[in-house]
């Protein structure tokens, strides 16, 4: 197995650009994407995701980072790391065909003794079931375990958070042998100052890594279901999780639409390979259930408690928080019930700019007044921003907090609802 390791990462998003980035501080990367669209806007500096600053990225172009959209480009490369998505279909089954396509990208430049790494979410199995087979189909007949090598290593990217950043999560590493693991240790220690786990196998890595966010997931939804109940007994759940928090050993998880590329997806895949199995996923697919229906509860509630043809204001689109991603995001869910409710929106978030959804700016949203506020993601920019956000409602206008973060700035005056 070659010493001079020559990477390529395949995928530039929210996982790939960081980890690009960072392995460049000591590795020369070919970083490459599909898209010349995302390249282009790369090499200027420009990171929509947000997760990469200007300076960082140009810094890394100028010393080890070159970026393509031109699979030739890594031909020379001798390990690939694949972070591309792992959506769901429209019927909430795995959708593989990015991986798929990736493993085909891969194939046309591979080599005997080449590594070939997956980030992407899976369910236990899929890099040796799916992945290998679509990777065996090159010119060469190269045959997995044999002639090249698999890896995988999850992704612990939390797109928005500054804190647990790439360089500084522990990393699950797994290989097809003792030699693959040695130089993924080797790789993923340069990465990051966090701990490297070696696990027993790939399969138990891709296990790792799916339950982490269906954990999440059920225990959201869990959440969800008492601010359900809390909501009909009249009082707050946040003073009921602020009591129980009490308890040492009390997990505060929060209520919440539950939408993205990770939490809202994970479990179908988790719950596909466990009906494979003839086990019933009966507990992954009811939190799943209760997530799904969340904006749905929420829009109802809004709706019983505002006259017909209400105009509202409603603040955030993206799937959380200070991230531009409307993958999956269940403000739409939210917005469309209300829309047939025959309600009249005006739609607001400082990260979203297409014209498709009919987003108005901040400031031009001017002097109008409103039955209601909605804010369903607290971006940062509407807490700097509340008490403009208090002069859009009506006398007896109500505003809807669905995260119960602006709990503390409203005053007594103002009718407010949070979950």
């Amino acid at each position: 197995m070659t010493k001079e390791k020559k990477i390529a990462v395949l995928g530039l998003g929210y996982v790939g650009l960081p980890l690009a980035v960072e392995l460049s501080s000591s590795y020369k990367i070919i970083g490459f994407d599909i898209s010349l669209g995302r390249i282009s806007q790369l090499l200027k500096g420009i990171d929509e995701t947000l997760e990469i600053k200007k300076k960082k990225l140009q810094s890394a172009l100028k010393k080890n980072l070159s970026l393509t959209n031109n699979y030739n480009d890594i031909s020379n490369c001798n390990i690939f790391i694949a972070t591309v998505p792992t959506p769901i279909t429209g019927n909430k089954k795995p959708n593989f065909n990015p991986l798929k396509e990736v493993c085909r990208i891969i194939s046309k430049v591979l080599k005997t003794g080449d590594i070939v790494v997956f980030e992407s979410t899976v369910f236990p199995g899929a890099t040796e079931d799916i992945c290998a087979p679509e990777l065996e189909k090159n010119k060469n007949y190269l045959k997995s375990g044999k002639d090249f090598f698999l890896g995988y290593s999850p992704e612990r990217v939390n797109p928005g958070d500054k804190f647990h950043t790439i360089d500084k999560i522990d990393k699950v590493v797994s290989g097809q042998n003792s030699k693959v693991e040695k130089v993924l240790k080797e790789i993923y220690s340069k990465l990051t100052r966090g701990k490297i786990f070696m696990a027993k196998n790939i399969k138990v890595a891709e296990a790792s890594k799916v339950i982490e966010n269906s954990q999440r997931d059920i225990n959201i939804a869990f959440i969800n279901e008492i601010a359900k109940i809390c909501n009909k007994l009249n009082i707050s759940v946040y003073d009921v999780l602020k009591a129980s928090s009490t308890k040492w050993n009390f997990l505060p998880f929060q209520p919440g639409l539950v939408g993205g590329h990770c939490i809202g997806v994970d479990p179908y895949y988790l719950s596909h390979k466990s009906i494979e199995l003839n086990i019933d996923p009966k507990v992954i697919l009811s939190g799943r259930k209760t997530n799904d229906e969340m904006p749905f509860f929420v829009a109802n509630i809004i709706n019983k408690k505002l006259k017909k043809k209400s105009k509202i204001l409603f603040l955030g689109m993206t799937f959380k928080e200070d991230v531009p991603d409307l993958r999956n995001s269940k403000s739409f869910d939210v917005i469309e019930t209300l829309k047939k409710k025959k309600h009249n929106l005006v739609l607001h978030d400082p990260f979203v700019f297409e014209k498709k959804y009919g987003i108005t700016e901040f400031e031009k949203i001017g002097n109008k007044i409103f039955d209601a506020v909605v804010i369903a993601v607290p971006h940062k920019f509407y807490h700097k921003q509340i008490s403009k956000i208090k002069l859009f409602l009506k006398p007896m206008g109500i505003l809807f907090d669905i995260r119960g973060k602006f709990r503390s700035k409203i005053d007594k005056k103002i009718e407010y609802w949070s979950l």
